[in-house]
């Protein structure tokens, strides 16, 4: 057999082109993208529908979702070992849309806010599962390079989903957003349904057992290493969905420049994206705990400067606007340079954990995230100030802890 990489329409073991392949798991992927970042421009109508007088709570609608999606992801994965990877994409699709129609009827913000937890707990299974279905198929460098095409489509929809969502609140209101993922959602899972053949044979699974799991846990939770990369994950996640939660009403009540939003967070989504580039350059060369340390370092400089142009200029001049720009980017940016490396410095030493590590480490540095960056973005005052002091915070925090991890283990 050939060790020549395959061609980009070469079939797979599947019966499927690689092109299909990676458009199929890309959307299974968007579909996650697409929930948070189309709602964005819908914070205001919402906060004006069903929080009059206390519009913060509004920005709620991102966090609720994450923090559905994080507790599920424990037991997304574990689910589609035992009974394939198509039967629980499926049915955790089947739950996102009926959260989604549930929000889109929420006569109360309270009645919202649990309507996207259903739905981020939907969303868990073609979240995790998707990666799954990656591992079935491929290994190694192909499994490498497959990942890199199905991120690399799907690190677009971010940029053009606070412009769809804008598009869809002029013609159907905030509500028909929350149509939008339904028709989505079912059109991706009638694709996969008909052209994905289920990549985990029968004799391959493994029971749900509990107790199975809860002793995996139980030898994850031990591991020192293993308790510091879910906290300072967490961290890196809270100043994510801190800023992504906020971003539209500081592009909106600072600076008055709402209209130009999507276009905005388009161009610091796809600039963003380029530190996956950025760490695949340096990270061999100066280490993978060197990056998140340098990224945070870098952040936590950021955000001092930007506090000071705030403190000292205000914020009705170009260069503070400037400022917050460069701020926000800087945050999305860091993402790029901390949580990959951060899952594969956790990762390393659990190969015979590794599948149940992966979903601990997601679900626990995701929900802490979330509830933490619920309570930063409830301190928003019509200035990027409090969020900023808080996710400084978060960055120090973070550093912090890389500190009391040590440097890069020696090779040998």
């Amino acid at each position: 057999m050939s060790d020549t990489a395959p061609s980009r329409n070469s079939k797979t073991d599947i019966g499927l082109t690689e092109t299909e392949f990676v458009a199929i798991l890309a959307c299974l992927f968007a579909i996650l993208a697409f929930s948070i970042d189309a709602m964005l421009p819908g914070i205001p109508a919402i906060a004006a529908e069903l929080s009059p007088g206390n519009e913060n709570r509004a920005l709620l609608v991102v966090t609720s979702f994450a923090l559905g999606m994080g507790v599920a992801t424990l037991v997304a994965g574990p689910l589609s070992d035992a009974f394939g990877r198509k039967p629980v994409i499926l049915a955790g699709g089947a739950l996102y849309c009926a959260g989604a129609m549930w929000a889109a009827l929420a006569p109360t913000l309270e009645m919202l806010l649990l309507a996207r937890l259903v739905q981020g707990v939907g969303a868990a299974g073609p979240r995790v599962v998707a990666l799954a279905t990656v591992r079935d198929v491929y290994s190694g460098a192909k499994m490498a390079r497959i990942m890199s095409l199905i991120f690399i489509i799907f690190s677009l929809f971010p940029a053009a989903a606070p412009a769809v969502g804008q598009l869809i609140i002029w013609g159907f209101g905030w509500r028909g957003i929350f149509g939008a993922f339904v028709i989505f959602a079912i059109l991706t899972l009638i694709w996969m349904s008909i052209r994905l053949p289920e990549t985990l044979p029968v004799a391959s699974r493994r029971p749900f057992r509990l107790p199975v799991l809860w002793e995996g846990t139980r030898q994850l939770m031990a591991d020192n290493t293993f308790c510091l990369i879910i906290v300072i994950q967490g961290f890196c996640f809270a100043m994510l969905f801190a800023v992504i939660s906020a971003a539209q009403p500081m592009f909106d009540q600072t600076y008055g420049v709402v209209t130009m939003f999507p276009a905005w967070f388009a161009g610091m989504a796809i600039l963003a994206g380029s530190a996956s580039f950025v760490n695949a350059t340096f990270v061999e060369r100066m280490g993978m705990r060197f990056m998140v340390s340098s990224a945070l370092v870098l952040q936590s400089t950021l955000a001092v400067f930007a506090l000071m142009v705030w403190l000292f200029a205000g914020y009705d001049t170009t260069l503070s606007f400037a400022v917050f720009v460069v701020w926000c980017l800087a945050v999305f940016f860091q993402t790029g340079l901390t949580l990959g490396n951060l899952n594969a410095i956790a990762l390393e030493p659990l190969g015979h954990l590794a599948g149940l590590a992966s979903a601990v480490l997601a679900s626990f540095a995701t929900v802490f995230g979330v509830i933490l960056a619920a309570g930063i973005s409830q301190t928003f005052n019509g200035t990027p100030m409090p969020i900023t002091l808080g996710i400084l915070g978060c960055a120090v925090a973070a550093f912090t802890l890389m500190r009391v991890l040590g440097p890069e283990p020696a090779t040998t």
